[in-house]
């Protein structure tokens, strides 16, 4: 079976890493080869530089905020003119990256590689009503190949921001509704309600069962199209 790509997207909080666990275990079961890459340590480039100009120059706190121990991070959510511009650059070396990851895994041996964020997640930083980065979103997300299936994990900024106090609420709801500016532009991910978890992660694996069984059938009706093909000859 060719290489198969996954990825989970949405706001800080929205719960990706505990149904990106249960994806995987599920995955295990079923006896499939997978690989988990984390965007932000394996696909991101000059993370020293973005990390440094967070704690030196923003201010930020490092880390993973925790609600007995919440912080204050200062990158993604810092709006201005300039950094909207360095982001266009780095964005879109990132996106040459992933091209780069993706080649890679399919010359690998596992069966699924699961994306934990996508340059989906970096495109949702950007001020979408503006007509600008909307055609900026569009070309990056025709620049990296196309995903069997990318999910976007809905959940209210409020609950969210209580589970992962790192950002401002306000900055959760601009995030939040840039994902699903973000989808009507480019129109390829799957959108998981705000559910319980064991709902959420019965909803996940049922539309990954019904996407990878479409490109599964897709590719038997191609190998019969060949084969008949071959015979007229």
């Amino acid at each position: 079976m060719p290489t198969k790509f996954v990825s989970f997207s949405g706001i800080d909080g929205a719960g990706k890493s505990t149904q990106i666990r249960q994806f995987c275990a599920s995955i295990e079961q079923l006896g499939l080869r997978y690989s988990l890459v984390s965007f932000w340590d394996d696909v991101a480039r000059f993370k020293g530089l973005r990390e440094g100009a967070s704690h030196l120059i923003f201010k930020g706190d490092k880390g993973i905020g925790t609600p007995e121990a919440p912080i204050s991070r200062r990158d993604k959510n810092v709006r201005s003119s300039a950094m909207t511009v360095v982001r266009l650059c780095i964005y879109l070396v990132d996106a040459l990256s992933t091209r780069i990851v993706m080649t890679r895994a399919r010359q690998s041996n596992v069966d699924v590689v699961i994306f934990d964020r996508f340059i989906y997640d970096e495109l949702a930083n950007l001020r979408l009503k503006n007509l600008v980065s909307r055609v900026y979103a569009r070309m990056i997300a025709r620049l990296v190949p196309t995903l069997d299936i990318s999910f976007l994990l809905d959940a209210d900024p409020v609950q969210a921001r209580a589970r992962k106090p790192e950002y401002p609420l306000e900055f959760l709801q601009f995030s939040r509704n840039s994902y699903f500016a973000l989808n009507e532009i480019i129109g390829c991910m799957t959108i998981i309600a705000p559910m319980p978890i064991g709902e959420v992660e019965q909803e996940i694996l049922s539309r990954a069962e019904a996407a990878l069984s479409v490109v599964r059938a897709q590719e038997i009706r191609d190998r019969h199209e060949h084969l008949a093909a071959s015979l007229l000859k």
